[in-house]
């Protein structure tokens, strides 16, 4: 007859299981909600396995405490557990959720905007770099004073056949006298981005021949302020204001030059004045314009 010792350890053994019963019920609960946005149903099915084979134990152990309890000529107080009903079955997963759906197609989506970018980007003919984005026109100094802050600067007023004249400073005053600036016609170059030298913003460029000495370039007669300088083969409308970044000046700049007739030239295209003549240098041959 089994003693009420050993009675009492298979009661407490029933009663323990019972509650891993309920904390594994808790369990599966638990996953079928997590299994539906995450570990899917391979996970959930391992948990319900090892739930089966805890259970067929635990109603193993209640069976013995049930004839521990009849052989020692007790009521029974353990009943053979109640076929558990399964855990439903966690919902059915046709794809990711909503949400993963929703991200996968805009990624879908961004990357073949990307693609069709790249592929319009290839297509696209390379950025033209030539003269005709160099806007050049003629101007006339209608005043000039020295720089109140700068011993070789001139801070000029131009006159550019627009509403307004301009403000443009030059490093001239140790190659230029004062007098040979006023009321001078010159050819300046419009469109670089103002910049401010010695607290004055200069709006412009004058253009001179260089080789260690400094020439002032020469319009043809009978030029006005606002006339534009053109050169043959090389059509197009200039920037509205040259980007730096882009150093469009800079990589022009070496083909612009005086010829061995004193001639302003682009790759060896004369700076022409439509209907009125050429540019040149007073003096310099084969010099650099700048």
């Amino acid at each position: 007859m089994a003693t009420a010792a050993v009675l009492k350890t298979l009661r407490a053994r029933a009663d323990q299981a019972d509650t891993i019963l309920a904390t594994l019920r808790h369990q599966i609960s638990a996953l079928q909600t997590a299994t539906a946005l995450t570990a899917g149903r391979g996970e959930e099915q391992r948990l319900r396995t090892e739930n089966e084979a805890l259970r067929k134990e635990i109603e193993k152990a209640r069976l013995s405490l049930m004839v521990a309890e009849i052989r020692n000529g007790e009521q029974p107080q353990s009943k053979p557990a109640a076929a558990q009903p399964q855990a439903k079955k966690a919902k059915k997963e046709t794809g990711p959720p909503k949400e993963e759906n929703k991200a996968a197609k805009e990624g879908k989506e961004e990357s073949k905007g990307k693609g069709k970018k790249a592929a319009e980007a290839g297509s696209e003919e390379p950025e033209k770099m030539d003269v005709s984005r160099l806007d050049f026109r003629i101007g006339k100094i209608v005043a000039v004073e020295k720089h109140p802050d700068a011993d070789t600067l001139y801070v000029e007023t131009v006159d550019l056949g627009e509403e307004k004249t301009r403000t443009i400073v030059s490093g001239l005053v140790p190659h230029i006298p004062i007098e040979q600036m006023r009321d001078r016609l010159a050819v300046f170059m419009c469109n670089l981005k103002p910049s401010k030298m010695r607290g004055i913003a200069s709006e412009g460029m004058i253009m001179c021949a260089n080789a260690g000495k400094v020439e002032i370039l020469v319009p043809p007669p009978g030029v006005v302020p606002g006339d534009c300088i053109s050169f043959d083969g090389y059509s197009g409308t200039p920037d509205k204001q040259l980007n730096p970044k882009k150093k469009i000046w800079e990589t022009l700049k070496p083909d612009i030059r005086t010829n061995s007739e004193r001639v302003a030239t682009y790759k060896g295209v004369p700076f022409k004045v439509e209907g009125k003549g050429i540019v040149k240098a007073p003096t310099l041959a084969d010099a650099q314009i700048s």
